[in-house]
């Protein structure tokens, strides 16, 4: 039967948060919001728009999809050359890719970042598709980014391991009803727990693609 693995991308396949810290300030220094890094830090892995009505309630529609564009933009050109994939990151995708799983990126960043990021990291050839903020309506802890992505490669969200590193992440691919494996790399092993995680691990290299499988069959019994 057909497997997928879906993997958000930011503090899963790549640790690009120095980054989009740090394009935060400088799009506060141009418009005139301060990015603190707590704010920062509560507010990661949402969508922009979301973030810029909490930075700035005044904030016309207009303001916030421009704003959103130049702060990506901005993100590009810190992490240019910088990007490099987490422990483990590589290596388990490959195998999840040779045991025959169809694989996608499903991430609240833009499908522009996303495919940055890939081609920067070398892994353009190993994911059938990606979803991104222009594809859904509704941000994590809604499920929908991971059924649209399940639903790109053709695999029942049953048969489908989310890897993720938010608590709105895990929330989401619960309750669409997949399994999930969580990395502490932005939140504690207890939030990740407490949000649902089917297994938490420090590092993508703690995991072997046979255990991503055996993930998937043990939820048949």
């Amino acid at each position: 039967m057909s497997r997928a693995a879906l993997f958000d991308l930011d503090g899963v396949i790549v640790d690009s948060s120095q980054f989009h810290y740090e394009s935060w300030v400088k799009l506060g220094e141009e418009v005139g919001f301060v990015m603190t890094p707590e704010f920062f830090r509560r507010t990661f892995g949402q969508r922009n728009d979301a973030i810029i009505k909490q930075l700035v309630p005044s904030a016309t529609d207009e303001q916030i999809a421009e704003w959103g564009a130049r702060k990506e933009f901005l993100y590009r050109e810190v992490a240019r050359g910088r990007l490099v994939p987490l422990p483990g990151a590589t290596e388990l995708i490959r195998g999840l890719k040779e045991l025959g799983f169809k694989l996608a990126i499903a991430s609240s960043t833009p499908r522009v970042n996303i495919e940055f990021a890939i081609e920067q990291l070398k892994m353009a050839d190993l994911f059938d598709g990606f979803v991104g903020a222009e594809d859904v309506t509704r941000g994590k802890p809604d499920p929908e980014v991971f059924l649209k992505a399940a639903q790109k490669v053709g695999v029942p969200p049953e048969r489908c391991v989310v890897f993720e590193d938010a608590v709105a992440g895990v929330i989401a691919a619960k309750r669409g009803g997949m399994k999930c494996v969580a990395v502490t790399t932005t939140n504690p092993r207890s939030a990740l727990e407490e949000a649902g995680a089917d297994l938490v691990v420090d590092s993508l290299e703690e995991i072997a693609p046979a255990q991503v499988v055996a993930l998937l069959e043990a939820s048949k019994r």
